[in-house]
């Protein structure tokens, strides 16, 4: 059987869903509530199945997978669905947005054999997995500090706050990167434009194994800054990414020695390093369908999209009440 995929929801990031997995070739159908938009895409496409609901699409047994691509609020009761119909599943960031509701889904899908995955996009990024074997060709030497900005003068929503739409990202990135679920978690944020709703926060990290870090982020900046600076004992490692130039990722030779008690900076060379420009999300559709077998995913997979959530959760806890 050829293996395609169904998209739900073909609105503002469901389209590139839709269009990515076309240009794969594993394009098989789309569910869209809107009929005028289900009507463009049926133009767009017109040898993809098109359906107003999910309870039409998971009657065509030729769909090995799907991908929910809808608003946070819809994804458990979208999933569960989709898990229990014994289909496999790619649910957009963030996963759920609330710790039983996650915990829920990854239990059935173990009970239904299927897999889930979640949209923790940037986990696919070559720059991300290349950070990764550097630490873990120990590069840096021993892993101490991650911070990332993630400021963007971009989308500013009402049904979520910046914390909720921008640090989920960052949180799957330190969670890859440390293998480790952080010990405390302490957030602050602010909000200006809309009551209740955070326009900047900063969240702080600590972990068992003594590594600690930070995620900033803000829609209140003047220009997009995606910035990732990881320190290690012997070397730091930063990646920028933003509109004005292409992304770099660069090896610093640069640490601190006591020397009778006094820091010591070593300056050493600054090495750019090379790494694939794929898309992100190409790797991360590609990698779901590939999965289709039923071989169980590593990367994104229920458990790790699970600790997010809880992070998540814990972190807005603390912002609720400031």
């Amino acid at each position: 059987m050829k293996k395609t995929v169904c998209v739900i929801g073909a609105g503002y990031w469901g389209k590139n869903h839709i269009r990515t997995l076309h240009e794969l070739g594993f394009l098989g159908g789309i569910v869209e509530s809107n009929q005028e938009t289900l009507n463009r895409f049926a133009e767009q496409y017109p040898n993809v199945k098109g359906f107003l609901s999910l309870n039409e699409a998971l009657r065509e047994v030729s769909f090995l997978g799907f991908t929910v691509a809808t608003p946070a609020e819809t994804h458990y009761q979208l999933a569960k669905k989709i898990i229990e119909a014994g289909k496999h599943v790619l649910v957009e960031k963030p996963f759920t947005l609330q710790n039983d509701h996650a915990e829920e889904l990854v239990r059935l899908s173990e009970k239904n054999n299927v897999n889930l995955m979640v949209g923790h996009v940037l986990l696919f990024h070559p720059a991300i997995k290349k950070i990764k074997n550097l630490i873990e060709e120990n590069k840096i030497g021993k892993l101490q500090y991650i911070y990332s900005n993630r400021l963007n003068p971009g989308q500013v929503r009402t049904e979520e706050n910046v914390f909720w739409s921008l640090a989920p990202h960052d949180i799957s990135i330190f969670q890859f990167l440390t293998d480790s679920f952080p010990k405390s978690i302490t957030a602050s944020g602010s909000a200006f434009l809309q009551k209740g709703i955070h326009d900047s926060t900063i969240t702080q990290f600590k972990y068992e194994n003594g590594v600690e870090g930070h995620v900033f982020v803000s829609w209140l900046h003047p220009f997009k800054e995606h910035r990732l600076v990881v320190i290690g004992s012997e070397a730091m490692i930063t990646f920028e990414d933003s509109v004005q130039r292409k992304p770099l990722l660069k090896l610093y030779s640069k640490k601190f020695n006591l020397m009778n008690g006094i820091p010591e900076k070593i300056d050493g060379p600054v090495e750019l390093i090379e790494f694939s420009h794929k898309m992100p999300l190409t790797e991360e559709l590609s990698y779901f369908v590939d999965h289709l077998d039923g071989k169980k995913p590593e990367i994104s997979n229920g458990e790790h999209a699970l600790d997010v959530t809880r992070i998540l959760v814990d972190a807005s806890r603390q912002l609720e009440i400031l």
